[in-house]
């Protein structure tokens, strides 16, 4: 009990006062891919990497070799690593992560096995407009947060403000990554509840190249900010699909065709993510 209460106590000192954390690398076996190093943030709210080939093979549902795909809200990396993978070293991922205290640390994993992956890291957020923004963190060494106030509902908890720069993604892709769209296969979206945002402003490219795309419906969107998610991603013809965190790393995806996600469903779960299936794609196709 004792114990405890030290721990609670520490945990919130933690949480008040800044620090920058470092990293541990980690070598983790994952089946044909063989050993793979991730450098895993030191911070003490981090949830570290458990990188395993169920994970990988998720991604390379969608992520052939050669193929470019975007990773918004990449944090330390969790999810471009395994979609690294999948591209593999003659394709690319974009990871855009707007924290410089945790986008150091995907710096390292973007340097890390380039003999099996090629990451382009880069310490944006995607915004409607370029920028200087402030984003809001639920602790003072900023390891969880995004553009907040961009909610219908915001929380006490995330008080911790860090000021990001902000681009507009399409402008920058069209201008200084378009050699790599026309092998555009796959954006994952994961920016607390701005997820919508991103989407709208990225139309053009969607329209034109029709990636697979994976979102967050944030637990704090009310009914019309869900409703309005679940039109941004439906737009062009798409299928939706409730997908699961246990289903993420599942090595057998098939389950995720028996979860199809109509409008009237976006209520009835508090938090989960969300597969878009370009109009004459079917998931799976890929493997």
């Amino acid at each position: 009990m004792f114990k405890s209460l030290l721990l609670g106590l520490r945990r919130k000192k933690l949480k008040k006062e800044f620090r920058e954390y470092g990293s541990v690398i980690e070598t983790f076996q994952v089946g044909s891919d063989g050993p793979i190093q991730v450098a895993q943030w030191k911070h003490p709210y981090y949830h570290p990497l458990k990188l395993d080939e169920g994970l990988v093979s998720f991604y390379r549902q969608f992520i052939r070799p050669g193929d470019f795909a975007i990773d918004i809200g990449a944090h330390a990396g969790d999810t471009t690593i395994p979609m690294a993978l999948a591209a593999g070293k003659k394709g690319a991922i974009l990871a855009l992560e707007p924290n410089r205290y945790v986008y150091r640390i995907l710096e390292e994993n973007a340097a890390l096995n380039t003999d099996k992956t090629n990451i382009l890291p880069i310490c944006i957020a995607a915004t409607a407009d370029d920028g200087v923004f402030s984003f809001n963190y639920s602790d003072a060494s900023f390891c969880n947060g995004g553009f907040l106030s961009e909610r219908k509902v915001t929380d006490p908890y995330h008080k911790y403000t860090l000021e990001i720069q902000g681009r507009n993604l399409e402008h920058l892709l069209r201008t200084e990554y378009a050699g790599y769209l026309p092998k555009l296969s796959f954006i994952k979206v994961d920016a607390e509840g701005y997820d919508k945002e991103i989407i709208k402003n990225l139309s053009g490219i969607i329209n034109e190249f029709h990636p697979f795309l994976l979102s967050e419906c944030n637990h704090y969107l009310v009914k019309a900010e869900r409703e309005e998610l679940f039109e941004v991603m439906s737009a062009g013809g798409n299928t939706l699909y409730q997908v699961g965190l246990d289903q993420r790393r599942a090595s057998d995806f098939r389950s995720v065709k028996k979860l199809p996600l109509k409008k009237s469903d976006m209520m009835k779960h508090d938090h989960f993510d969300i597969l878009a299936v370009p109009a004459g794609r079917t998931v799976g196709e890929l493997s």
